[in-house]
């Protein structure tokens, strides 16, 4: 691949958003809505990024994979099992490992540009 992948949510190739709502079973609060729209796949289907938008809400989280986010819009809250908890504004950028298990919380709607790399199988 030789060219520039833009990760856009709107003009020419921008990807189709996909919409979607939370498992009822990790649904702690509000709606928690989704939109997604992924940019890129590789890596034989273990590498993606995009934008990733959420309503309020707080849902429970476990990650098998690695995720870098980098907030556009909006502010949520990342707890840990332990209790630990990280507010993330727009401008913050973090990684999410494998292992990690909790809950997000969106307070405000959130937009972040996402790289998320799954496990090997």
């Amino acid at each position: 691949m030789t060219d520039l992948i833009f990760v856009t949510t709107d003009g020419p190739g921008a990807p189709a958003p996909e919409r979607d709502t939370p498992d009822p079973a990790k649904l702690i609060e509000g709606s928690h809505a989704t939109t997604t729209w992924n940019a890129f796949e590789g890596e034989d289907g273990r590498l993606f990024c995009g934008i990733w938008a959420a309503e309020p809400g707080t849902v429970a989280i476990d990650y098998t994979e690695w995720e870098f986010c980098h907030i556009i819009a909006g502010a949520a809250v990342l707890t840990n099992e332990a209790g630990e908890s990280w507010t993330v504004r727009a401008g913050d950028a973090f990684v999410i490992p494998p292992g990690f298990r909790g809950t997000w919380q969106t307070l405000e709607p959130v937009q972040k540009h996402y790289v998320i790399l799954l496990p090997p199988s």
